[in-house]
């Protein structure tokens, strides 16, 4: 990335400190995966804050703050739903999460460049009252509903690549006309939503769903026409839920995208974003299970971001 820009990497130990069991897919090893992939390239690095609860709140209510956090246990495990858990140091570690994708929000609308928050949990499938699918807190609908209440923003966009629905964005942005949402993922598949007649209340949201089996040439088949629609709404910001786990790789799904696919879209991404929000991007992890695969996404991802617009 030396003939590129600096990419601003928000992360922190403490999302380290997020355990979940034994054999749980959503691991701490996750994040030594993404600091491989991040190993050699040009980014500027900075604590990720902690959250502030009023930035929460613009997605989610009170009493869904105050019953996680009563829920993290002083050791051990606590189990949320079937597949998601929270230990000591979970709450601390989803409120760095809130406060990366806020910093990172910040730092692009006064600064300009892009931004990638490597935090965890993910967040894309935490609905306005549930905390599900490994998710606690809506994290970039969080960032989206900062540009738009703090910085006075009137058009965000918001797209997901992860391998599953983004349930949780697209419940929390519902009812929001000044974001698009428009997020890939493969159906049949948890949490079961996605599908094209879900729009929003405004029209606002495009579901591309994809069969088991898709690969690179049926993931630019959906998302080419869904950019070039963005391009005539002019973002003022564009915001990604970076999952990876559409990965061939990946464990918990069965689409066939390659670290280059990831690459492509985000290439695609990027010149959205120079042609309309002067290249204002900011990028925060979602899913993305098979590490060696994860570390090869993070590193073609982050390249494509630091990439010169031509």
């Amino acid at each position: 990335m030396t003939d590129g820009r600096r990419v601003l990497v928000l992360t922190h130990d403490d999302c380290l400190s997020h355990v979940t069991p034994p054999g749980h897919p959503e691991q701490v090893a996750r994040l030594q995966a993404v600091e491989r992939g991040l190993q050699g390239l040009a980014v500027e690095r900075r604590a990720a804050p902690t959250g502030a609860v009023e930035d929460v709140l613009r997605c989610h209510p009170h009493r869904h703050v105050d019953r996680l956090r009563a829920a993290v246990p002083a050791q051990g495990w606590a189990q949320v739903d079937g597949d998601t858990f929270l230990s000591p140091g979970s709450y601390t570690a989803a409120m760095r999460g809130v406060g990366g994708i806020c910093a990172a929000v910040d730092h692009v609308m006064t600064a300009g460049g892009r931004a990638f928050v490597a935090t965890r949990p993910p967040g894309h499938h935490a609905e306005r009252e549930t905390a599900m699918g490994f998710c606690l807190f809506g994290t970039v609908a969080i960032g989206a509903m900062r540009a738009l209440e703090v910085h006075g923003l009137n058009r965000v966009a918001v797209l997901d690549f992860d391998v599953h629905h983004g349930n949780g964005t697209q419940d929390l942005l519902w009812d929001e006309p000044r974001v698009r949402f428009v997020s890939s993922q493969q159906m049949p598949l948890y949490p079961g939503s996605g599908h094209p007649d879900e729009r929003g209340a405004h029209g606002q949201i495009t579901n591309l769903p994809l069969p088991a089996g898709s690969g690179g040439a049926q993931m630019w088949a959906a998302w080419e026409p869904a950019l070039a629609a963005l391009r005539l709404w002019q973002p003022e910001l564009v915001m990604i839920s970076a999952g990876f786990d559409a990965h061939r790789d990946d464990p918990l799904a069965g689409l066939m995208w390659s670290a280059a696919d990831f690459a492509r879209l985000t290439r695609a991404i990027c010149a959205l974003a120079d042609e309309c929000c002067a290249g204002r991007v900011v990028s925060a992890l979602e899913g993305g299970y098979d590490l060696d695969a994860l570390a090869d996404c993070v590193a073609a991802h982050v390249k494509e971001l630091g990439r010169q617009a031509a």
